[in-house]
Formats: C-alpha cells, structure tokens, sequence
C-alpha cells in the first residue's frame, strides 16, 4: 500500500510541470480579443478554444483554433487566418488591455482631470458621446471598439457617479465633476 501511494506522489509530481505549462498557455490566451477578419478587413471579437490551448500545450506547442467569433455561423468555416494577429501579439488584442492603454494618460471630457489608473471591477469609467450622452463600456459591442475610441471621449469613475446620482436624484449637488453632462 505505502508503495502505491509513493507511486502516486512520483506520478503527480511529474505531471505538475505539464500542467504548469497548460494553465499558463490558457491564462495567455484567456479573454476576448478583437481582431481585424482578413476576409471582411472589419473588427471582429474572437475568443481562444481554451480546452484545445490546454491539452496541445500540455504536449507540445500549442495548437490556437478559435472557439467563438463574433462573425460565427456565417463564417463559421474560415481558415481562421486572423489568428495570426493573435499569435503575433497576444495580450495587444485583449479588450481590457486595448481599454487600459486607451484610458492611460487621459484627461475626462468632462471636468478636465486626469482620469488615473483604471479599476475595472470598482471604479469604471465611462464614455462621453458626440452627442454629449453619456454610456458605459458595457453598453458598447466590441466590434464597435475601434470606433468608438476614435469620436467618445472618456470620461472619469468621479464624473460618471456624479452624473448617474444626478440623473437619478435631481437636486443631487456633486462635489466634483461639471453640474451636467448634457
């Protein structure tokens, strides 16, 4: 019986490496992506296999397929050429990573003030439209990112709490950001 277990042990901790290389191929390719379709030359919002990334890593190099992509079923049968841009730069086509470094070193549309490090699950900003309205990032498609970045401006956590309070209590006074966003 103690011959069985040191059996098992030996065996577990051979298999740790294995594992070890698995779960940091999955953690690199983990996320949604947004990719540029070669075959429609527009965005596109794609997602690793991350079942197929774990097992070929574990064994080798690692075989990249798409598991979902937001031009699916119509395109379901591709050649997949976009994941190129993936394997050429993994953590450059993440969105949050896209978001981070649109965010940094930005001012707020609205009160001027350096909007600062991004706190995605507390403190999230938001974006100012054209038309002065203000949305949040979940309210926007992926596809649309690019757009988006290029005629929104962003707009700090401090601003867009003290417009939602507004916009839910009238006579609400912020202490910071402008009286009104519209």
């Amino acid at each position: 019986m103690a011959l069985l277990q040191v059996f098992l042990i030996l065996l577990a901790l051979s298999l740790l490496p294995v594992f070890w290389v698995a779960g940091r191929a999955r953690f690199k390719y983990r996320g949604t992506r947004v990719v540029t379709c070669p075959e429609t030359n527009s965005p596109a919002a794609v997602r690793v296999d991350a079942s197929r990334i774990m097992a070929s890593s574990g064994i080798g190099e690692p075989d990249l397929r798409l598991g979902s992509c937001s031009r699916w079923p119509e395109r379901k049968l591709c050649g997949q050429p976009c994941l190129a841009q993936i394997e050429a730069a993994p953590a450059e086509c993440v969105v949050r990573t896209m978001l981070v470094e649109w965010h940094q070193d930005a001012s707020c549309g609205l009160c001027g003030k350096d909007i600062g490090e991004v706190h995605w699950v507390e403190h999230k900003p938001a974006l100012l439209t054209p038309a002065r309205k203000m949305v949040e990032w979940e309210e926007i498609s992926t596809e649309q990112m690019a757009q988006v970045m290029a005629t929104h401006q962003r707009v700090c956590w401090r601003c867009h709490l003290s417009n939602s309070l507004r916009e839910r209590f009238p006579g609400f006074q912020a202490e910071h950001g402008p009286s009104s966003a519209s």
